[in-house]
């Protein structure tokens, strides 16, 4: 009686410590650093935090990477809008303080590089670190948040975790859009 006893209060202890932790609260940084060139390539939105310049996107978001001889990436970003036509965003990324992880995207033209309000935060915040699977893109103050797959549709279970995560870091979670995938290739059709 009395082993049985010990063991159920040490798996309750367990219980209250894991639910503790989930509840204890994250910095708000990226990892470590990232492989720029495994990075590159083609990622699927799952969801993102809403934001002015996605307004019009309603499926079918991708993000694509591309490392350039320059040490900048370069980006593409499409969606399909709810007339079923993509649009598409061209820029480009740069490191910040030699940091793979801490980027800065511009979408403004070449000539208007010198404004620093042309350049927006990419801070990978998680990141699948033995495949680049999935990742997590985040910004210093929270106010945007992108989790991304290598495939339309990203196992559940890893998107709980991301969710988790991001809302420990005190990313506004509840307000999050999820992105349908209904193409597989997410190539435009028109």
């Amino acid at each position: 009686m009395r082993k049985r006893l010990a063991r159920l209060l040490a798996a309750a202890s367990l219980c209250a410590a894991a639910v503790a932790a989930a509840g204890a609260s994250l910095p708000n940084v990226p990892v470590a650093s990232v492989d720029l060139a495994r990075y590159a390539g083609t990622w699927y939105e799952q969801a993102h935090l809403p934001m002015f310049f996605q307004r019009r996107c309603v499926a079918d978001t991708t993000a694509t990477y591309a490392a350039q001889p320059d040490g900048t990436v370069g980006v593409v970003n499409r969606c399909r809008d709810k007339d079923g036509r993509f649009e598409e965003a061209r820029g480009v990324a740069r490191t910040v303080d030699g940091r793979t992880s801490t980027l800065e995207v511009r979408f403004a033209p070449a000539w208007l590089s010198w404004l620093p309000m042309v350049w927006g935060d990419y801070w990978v915040i998680a990141l699948d670190e033995a495949d680049y699977r999935w990742a997590m893109v985040g910004s210093p103050d929270a106010d945007y948040l992108w989790i991304l797959s290598r495939t339309p549709q990203l196992d559940p279970a890893v998107h709980e975790r991301l969710v988790a995560q991001a809302r420990a870091m005190g990313y506004p979670v509840d307000d999050l859009i999820a992105t349908p995938q209904r193409s597989q290739d997410a190539t435009p059709r028109d």
